[in-house]
């Protein structure tokens, strides 16, 4: 995904250059105490930056001792602010323009946007829509293309998900998928459950025509998640939740963090929202596979509304406190959980640091989507997407493309 470079001239042919100062800042895994640069929309060499141009910094801002740390990057958001992205798809639009501006507030500088399952009409119409844009001061959070979770899952296995949506078997051709879909250039990741019959097939033709595909929603025994991930499935989609639950004889999709069958890297999903999963599953997890996790909030349109009742898709959704479900159900739909929360969760109660636990919302979602070259690091010649935290991840600035888009009114005596 190319990303937008902003050249604000000071003089001829020359760039601002603005330094962060009296900050730890996220690099190579450790909290160095240092000086961030940036100029042109990426982050710039200080040293570079002097010797070849004799300046000094045009702007110093102080971050009073605070962390600064790569934009978040969510890889499965079904929306927030009564915004749904598998509903109200005559609105969808203008419904996404401010659901990117709003949901930097929560230091997500890239994501998603995720449908549930829905009839084929639906996908026609949503993804045109839901096209991959970069990020900027003026739209926002960058839309890295869309998550379509569903609907090739196992029916048992569909949660919340529209029981009249659910297919049954994959596609084995790629007219198959386009006809179902229309044109897969704007889809990033797909859920499927591995076990249906042409699954493997599909995901086969999708992975060849860069869609990342993720297992999930399935009753997939280990031999059968294996497979999937050995015909290029590269994410597991929440995991723990609408799978089979973990077996000492058959340890089903849980046994892809371990196993030593698979040809492939494997990232997961994981909802770090305290409800969805237990804080010691979050640490089974973690100790098993640190290098692979990913916080998703999962959250659904009520994030950021409140108590109610809602949507997610055409389902009727009851939140209560940090719990969303099905409306007269006990099953859950989705979170109403941020990402710094989750973040801030699960580094409490998996005990791992606090760098590892934001590299589960950057550095791994971004190496799963393969943009690390630009975003989920702050290393030279990368992204300004970062955002301004304090030890309990609460955020206090966000930026992208150099550009303060979010500032918190707690972060006082930051001009910003």
């Amino acid at each position: 995904l190319l990303y937008t470079i902003k050249f604000e001239v000071i003089g001829r042919g020359m760039a601002m250059v603005t330094r962060y100062t009296n900050c730890l800042v996220l690099r190579e895994d450790e909290l160095r105490s240092d000086d961030l640069w940036v100029a042109d929309g990426h982050i710039i060499d200080p040293k570079h930056h002097f010797w070849s141009s004799r300046r000094m910094a045009d702007k110093t801002y102080d971050c009073q001792g605070k962390i600064i740390v790569p934009g978040f990057i969510e890889v499965q958001i079904n929306g927030g602010f009564g915004v749904d992205f598998s509903s109200d798809l005559e609105n969808l639009e203008e419904n996404l323009a401010m659901f990117r501006k709003n949901i930097t507030q929560f230091g997500i500088t890239g994501f998603c946007p995720t449908m549930i399952s829905s009839p084929s009409a639906a996908y026609h119409k949503a993804l045109p829509i839901l096209r991959k844009e970069r990020g900027n001061v003026v739209q926002g959070a960058a839309v890295l293309g869309a998550h379509i979770e569903g609907p090739f899952m196992n029916v048992e296995k569909r949660g919340a998900h529209p029981k009249e949506f659910i297919q049954s078997e994959g596609l084995d051709s790629e007219e198959r998928i386009e006809e179902f879909f229309g044109s897969v250039s704007n889809i990033t990741i797909m859920t499927i459950a591995p076990e249906l019959p042409k699954a493997c097939d599909m995901i086969g033709i999708l992975v060849k025509n860069n869609v990342i595909c993720s297992i999930g929603h399935s009753n997939a025994d280990i031999d059968e998640a294996e497979a999937g991930v050995n015909v290029g499935a590269t994410f597991i989609t929440h995991l723990f939740n609408a799978m089979e639950p973990f077996h000492h004889r058959d340890p089903g999709i849980v046994g892809i963090l371990s196993s030593i069958k698979i040809n492939r890297k494997c990232y997961y999903g994981i909802i770090a929202d305290g409800i969805h999963t237990h804080p010691a599953a979050l640490r089974i997890a973690h100790r098993t596979n640190a290098e692979c996790a990913v916080i998703v909030t999962d959250a659904m349109a009520a994030m950021g509304l409140g108590d109610g009742s809602h949507c997610i898709g055409s389902q009727s959704v009851m939140v209560t406190g940090r719990r969303a479900v099905v409306s007269g159900s006990d099953i859950l739909a989705g979170s109403v959980a941020t990402m710094n929360s989750c973040i801030h969760h699960f580094r409490k109660e998996s005990g791992c640091t606090l760098v590892e636990a934001v590299n589960c919302a950057t550095k791994h979602p971004a190496q799963l989507l393969k943009c690390s070259d630009l975003y989920g690091t702050l290393e030279f010649g990368t992204a300004a997407d970062f955002v301004i935290i304090d030890s309990d991840v609460n955020v206090l600035a966000t930026f992208i493309g150099g550009d303060c888009v979010y500032k918190s009114d707690n972060f006082v005596g930051f001009a910003a």
